[in-house]
């Protein structure tokens, strides 16, 4: 299926690595302009390198000034821009009891200041291509996962955030949607798996809690449903929260 994607330019923070990256490929297929948002300067470089037809800015997304700068660069390289993908963020464990207030309110930041920062900069250009934006957000803002405040609340925020502008941008007809992965086979899973005494084990617990197939998602699987988000072949869906996970957060566990 031709997603009509072809010479799009779609900004995706965190696309040097994991879940982004796999985004980043996707887009690549899809013959559309990635343009990686990210503070990875070597997996940026290298990717870039493998693939000539994406860019990379190495961006503080903290720095609500950056993000600017690099949209207002992205736009004035590139003459346009006609989607965003809001996925940079990682699960700190500031949980409720070892965790202070302090520490809660940086993680907010961490994992949600930048996706209003990038919204709101893309905009103009979004207004102007009637683009779209999709944001990743997780299964822990509906489940819960315990010891992770910050970023529970934070991923919780960004779903509000997804019906938020969904109905705000109406009048623009700008779609904004939302994915939520759950157990996602990345490097960096790989590495939380390896701090347990028996990591495969551990990962064959996780993956017989999974209904379609015991096993993760890929990254490839997320990228493929946030990609199709982004393309004009979803024209009439917006505000929707889309769970790709093989039924892990919404199917009977007795199955």
């Amino acid at each position: 299926m031709d997603l009509h994607l072809k010479d799009k330019v779609v900004i995706v923070s965190g696309g040097a690595n994991g879940i982004g990256k796999a985004i980043s490929i996707q887009l690549i297929e899809e013959k559309a302009i990635p343009i990686l948002f990210d503070k990875d300067e070597a997996a940026g470089k290298r990717f870039v390198k493998q693939f000539p037809r994406s860019h990379f800015m190495e961006v503080d997304l903290n720095d609500s000034f950056a993000c600017r700068k690099s949209v207002e660069k992205t736009e004035k390289k590139l003459g346009r821009i006609e989607g965003l993908v809001n996925n940079a963020g990682f699960n700190d464990a500031i949980g409720l009891e070892k965790g202070s207030p302090q520490k809660f309110t940086q993680s907010l930041n961490n994992n949600t200041a930048h996706y209003y920062s990038l919204a709101h900069y893309c905009l103009p250009f979004l207004k102007q291509s009637m683009g779209s934006i999709v944001n990743i957000a997780s299964k822990v803002a509906i489940t819960g996962q315990g010891n992770t405040s910050g970023y529970a609340a934070a991923k919780g925020a960004i779903l509000s955030l997804t019906r938020e502008w969904a109905v705000e941008l109406l009048p623009s007809s700008i779609r904004v949607n939302a994915v939520l992965p759950a157990e996602v086979w990345t490097p960096l899973y790989e590495s939380w798996l390896k701090s347990f005494p028996d990591p495969k084990e551990k990962k064959r617990q996780i993956e017989s809690r999974i209904p379609l197939g015991n096993r993760m998602t890929t990254a490839e699987e997320i990228a493929n449903m946030v990609v199709f988000l982004l393309s004009d072949r979803c024209s009439h869906v917006t505000g929707q929260w889309m769970s790709v996970d093989g039924g892990y957060v919404h199917l009977d566990r007795a199955i």
